[in-house]
């Protein structure tokens, strides 16, 4: 299974760190993974609050490091498809996080899959995904 390219959402990145396997085989099998600042800040203020900070900021350093990751930012272009999911969402009665609906824009924006394991992604309409099954 070779994955072109995906967004990576928070969740995948915090399961495969506890060795579960759906998202570790999403993350040795894609070729190009992008990961947002909305995902970053998750992942920042988890280790927060976590025994091992510094531990786990070291590892998410070194997988940041990697050529097949790719840091990308919130555009202009990011928050139009933003507001669509937003009113979508809003129009339909499903709202979900913000943080989520970013995401969501940034997946969107760049026409690749968002691997998650959260399934309140699947009322965003359009929205490509990689979920564990």
């Amino acid at each position: 299974m070779e994955i072109k390219t995906i967004v990576l959402d928070t969740n995948i990145y915090s399961l495969s760190q506890r060795a579960d396997s759906f998202s570790i085989s999403i993350l040795e099998h894609s070729n190009r993974i992008i990961i947002c600042p909305i995902v970053l800040g998750e992942l920042l203020a988890g280790f927060k609050y976590g025994s091992k900070e510094q531990e786990n900021l070291n590892t998410l350093n070194k997988f940041l490091d990697s050529p097949r990751v790719e840091i990308v930012d919130v555009t202009e272009a990011t928050a139009n498809h933003y507001s669509q999911i937003y009113s979508d969402l809003r129009e339909a009665g499903t709202p979900i996080p913000a943080n989520d609906m970013w995401i969501a824009a940034i997946a969107k924006e760049n026409g690749v899959p968002l691997a998650t394991a959260d399934n309140h992604f699947t009322k965003v309409p359009g929205l490509l995904l990689i979920q564990p099954n």
